[in-house]
């Protein structure tokens, strides 16, 4: 049976989030780590293989470790709407020599019995879900291997499903966050709460430890949450340009440049709700884009890695959170001291 929440003996409450698609690398992980925190490994988009090499990665440097997992949740998309979609974006895309003509939905489901398998066989001090609650039997078999459970919500009936799962805590995200929002019902993207009463509103009718996220980058923000009640607090948006950040170049420097608009939300790139800088991509798109996740996800990704190899930061999606002018580059062990200066 696992230990349980209280028993992970964390120095400093504000944890480094899972960010999927580069960001959260090993040394990430292992620098959150050195701050007395805890960092995530995001198993998403990643194969069994590559998940297993960067957990032995971390391991090598610290036994603090978290790893997140999407949970299928598939939004199957109208199969005309993604034709309709490949073919507004084709000229697009013709730019970097791709064909979207012939594709096909998508449906994947990430490995996903891959991966819960990898997780029971050598199982990891901390397991979290996105997208969707596992079954309580799934959260049962990794908690007996010895994990921790978090369940990501965004809401008191989500909160409710998941206490029924029976996780071990909560990671409470508001809709300020970057990147996609952890809703279980994309199809219907969760109001704009503030954090601090977000947390107060699950707490109300949970038992369960909460970890607040969502738009937290500065101290002052991060001791309101704490304030409202949470055990800990998580971040993302503010470390994706330090020095032990994956996110890719052309992202690091569109967090920085001063000319970049508010974050909007937008499912143009993937087909699910999703926070990120406004380009010329989701002006272009946005309006057009079906709902579809995983299916549009895959329709894109190979512009997103050509335009982001070329430096292109009008085509790729620049996730980021209503913070992210506070992103800073510099290691991570520092942004993570300083964030806790007035708790």
């Amino acid at each position: 049976m696992s230990s349980g929440w209280s028993d992970l003996g964390l120095a400093n409450p504000v944890l480094a989030a899972p960010m999927a698609g580069g960001p959260s690398t090993p040394a990430y992980v292992a620098a959150a780590a050195r701050a007395g925190s805890l960092g995530f490994l995001a198993a998403g988009y990643k194969t069994p293989q590559l998940l297993a090499e960067q957990i032995r990665a971390v391991r090598d440097s610290t036994r603090a470790f978290g790893v997140n997992l999407f949970v299928p949740n598939r939004i199957p998309v109208d199969p005309e709407a993604f034709r309709r979609y490949a073919a507004a974006v084709q000229p697009t895309a013709a730019r970097y020599g791709i064909d979207l003509s012939r594709m096909t939905p998508v449906e994947d489901d990430d490995y996903w019995a891959e991966k819960l398998d990898l997780l029971l066989s050598d199982p990891v001090p901390v397991v979290s879900f996105t997208f969707g609650i596992p079954r309580p039997a799934t959260v049962s078999a990794l908690r007996a291997a010895g994990s921790v459970t978090i369940q990501t919500v965004t809401s008191a009936e989500e909160a409710a499903a998941a206490a029924a799962a029976g996780v071990d805590a909560l990671a409470v995200q508001s809709s300020a966050a970057g990147g996609h929002s952890a809703t279980l019902t994309p199809q219907r993207p969760p109001g704009a709460v503030s954090l601090p009463a977000l947390v107060a509103s699950i707490q109300d009718g949970s038992k369960l430890p909460v970890i607040a996220a969502g738009g937290l980058s500065t101290p002052a923000e991060v001791a309101a949450a704490m304030h409202a009640g949470a055990d800990a607090v998580m971040v993302g948006t503010v470390l994706l340009r330090s020095d032990q950040s994956g996110a890719s170049a052309v992202h690091k420097a569109a967090l920085a440049d001063p000319t970049r608009g508010d974050p909007v939300v937008t499912r143009a790139f993937t087909g699910r709700p999703a926070r990120g800088l406004p380009n010329t991509f989701i002006a272009n798109y946005e309006a057009q884009a079906p709902l579809g996740y995983p299916a549009v996800h895959h329709l894109t990704s190979g512009l997103r890695r050509a335009a982001a190899a070329a430096g292109d930061p009008e085509l790729v999606n620049l996730w980021a959170g209503t913070g992210y002018r506070n992103a800073t580059a510099e290691p991570i062990e520092v942004i993570l001291e300083r964030l806790t200066q007035v708790i």
